[in-house]
């Protein structure tokens, strides 16, 4: 029987209440960001207050790699939701985020996030934990391809697709009816002709190693971590907060909601992560540059 990876967590303690005070932010260095990071920016997380995972189950790789009529409904949703997707501007917490980095206050950002805002935003050597939906790999022969030239010829293999989404998810994904997503044309490698994927690391697929062993080193060479709009559900993000709080590294979360890494930090700063990061930059006297 196939055991279905995490996607949810439910507290099984009682864990302190969040402070509104964000002053403690600005003694901590490793940034780890989220899904809610995004969210002012248009793109909704998993688990906050409506969040997708009401409403949509996220593929999954063991069923993006079993079956063809699952990759036809992926590529016909997320082909959707990529022009939404891709319009999505990084927002002050990026701004704020990328603020820091250039004063000298960060030693390096990991994101869970596969949006590229981070990037848009100015930050600079940003590790995308779980890939990225920029770029397209090819199961078979490994190359990679940007995810622009995949978008042109799924257009032209599916002219006429202009079905309305209910809503877009965090993985990019639109939300279609079987109906909707209908007979709609995957394309192949042009290489070898194999099966392509986004270079994302679905639910139920690991990390690479070499990626998570880097981000260790990171964590190790920090002072402290920050955990930005991460409900450190799954284990990808809550092993850095873990790794941090067994050294002995200060951990700090601003996050609206309870995580799973609570019992780990310092505090949890229950505030929405623009304003927050907006207001530990003005107290730095730090500009926050607009886009």
């Amino acid at each position: 029987m196939r055991m279905r990876p995490t996607m949810t967590w439910t507290p099984a303690e009682d864990l302190p209440p969040g402070t509104t005070d964000p002053e403690p932010v600005v003694d901590a260095l490793m940034i780890l960001s989220g899904a809610g990071l995004s969210t002012e920016s248009g793109i909704p997380d998993y688990r906050g207050e409506g969040g997708s995972l009401s409403r949509h189950t996220p593929m999954t790789y063991q069923d993006f790699t079993a079956g063809a009529q699952a990759r036809r409904r992926y590529w016909a949703r997320s082909h959707l939701g990529w022009r939404t997707f891709g319009r999505a501007r990084p927002n002050a917490g990026h701004r704020a985020v990328a603020a820091f980095g250039r004063h000298g206050l960060l030693s390096g950002v990991i994101t869970q996030n596969v949006d590229g805002l981070h990037q848009a935003a100015g930050s600079g050597d940003v590790v995308e934990l779980h890939g990225s939906l920029d770029r397209v790999v090819c199961l078979s022969c490994g190359a990679f391809s940007p995810r622009r030239e995949l978008a042109r010829r799924l257009e032209d293999a599916n002219v006429g697709f202009e079905p309305v989404a209910a809503g877009i998810n965090p993985d990019g994904d639109a939300d279609l009816t079987d109906e909707q997503v209908g007979d709609f044309r995957v394309v192949p490698c042009t290489i070898c002709g194999g099966i392509l994927k986004p270079d994302v690391v679905f639910f139920g697929e690991a990390v690479p190693p070499r990626r998570v062993e880097h981000c260790r080193e990171l964590v190790r060479e920090a002072a402290s971590l920050l955990v930005l709009g991460s409900s450190l559900t799954v284990m990808s993000g809550l092993r850095f907060v873990r790794q941090a709080a067994q050294a002995g590294k200060p951990v700090l979360i601003v996050n609206r909601d309870p995580t799973r890494g609570d019992r780990h930090a310092l505090t949890r700063i229950a505030l929405p992560l623009g304003a927050a990061l907006t207001t530990v930059a003005d107290r730095l006297d730090i500009p926050v540059d607009d886009l």
